[in-house]
């Protein structure tokens, strides 16, 4: 193609030393043996307690993706109380708390409280020190008697996707259409509510008038 006015003359630059620029990955096995041990000996210096923490469910915003569930940042002030257990205590056990997160429907702030009902029901709580036992802490027999400790909080209670809230129904189980077309009568219904009073006024004049009428 030519080259027309008085553009920038071409000067192409092919030989950069670009082997100096390259960044590969050699050290990735490595590392992912790095990560594996990282891994094992957090859960060696934490044991018996999880790694993680109870997080509550939550589903994913917008209509889109609503009707998925997933794990979220902790729970709200309400489902601790729900639940019995205080909000100091909480971060203390292993439970996430989020005071900025809001409950908005009765069945997410069930869930929740069921969730960590039966986290509180299966925790064993052990002593901070030996022989010093506290209020809700577990007794010597329950320590001694532990043998499956779960290691991860969401194997434990896992986050099991929710069924889907619309099902198929028959045509026969259809409701009958609105004579007119719904639109049509709604916007009938709403005339009516707009204009109630004006037409309870004009019948109760038109109905004072006939009595003074006959009188």
């Amino acid at each position: 193609m030519a080259i027309k006015h008085n553009q920038q003359i071409p000067h192409n630059h092919f030989r950069k030393d670009w082997q100096r620029r390259v960044r590969v990955h050699f050290d990735q096995p490595g590392r992912k043996l790095r990560r594996r041990n990282a891994r094992l000996s957090k859960a060696a210096a934490v044991a018996p307690r999880p790694v993680d923490k109870l997080r509550p469910i939550v589903r994913c915003p917008t209509i889109k993706y609503n009707r998925r569930v997933r794990a979220g940042r902790g729970f709200t002030l309400t489902e601790l109380k729900e639940a019995g257990i205080p909000r100091k205590l909480a971060p203390t056990i292993g439970i996430s708390v989020d005071p900025r997160r809001q409950n908005l429907s009765t069945e997410s702030l069930a869930v929740n409280v069921a969730r960590l009902k039966e986290y509180h029901t299966r925790l064993i709580l052990f002593p901070r020190k030996l022989g010093q036992h506290k209020k809700g802490d577990a007794s010597k027999e329950d320590v001694s008697a532990v043998k499956n400790v779960v290691t991860r909080v969401k194997l434990g209670l896992p986050i099991v996707r929710a069924e889907a809230g619309i099902s198929e129904i028959k045509k026969s189980d259809m409701p009958e259409p609105i004579e007119g077309g719904a639109y049509r009568k709604l916007r009938d219904l709403r005339s009516e509510a707009r204009n109630l009073g004006k037409r309870e006024k004009r019948a109760k004049e038109k109905a004072d008038e006939a009595a003074a009428a006959k009188k």
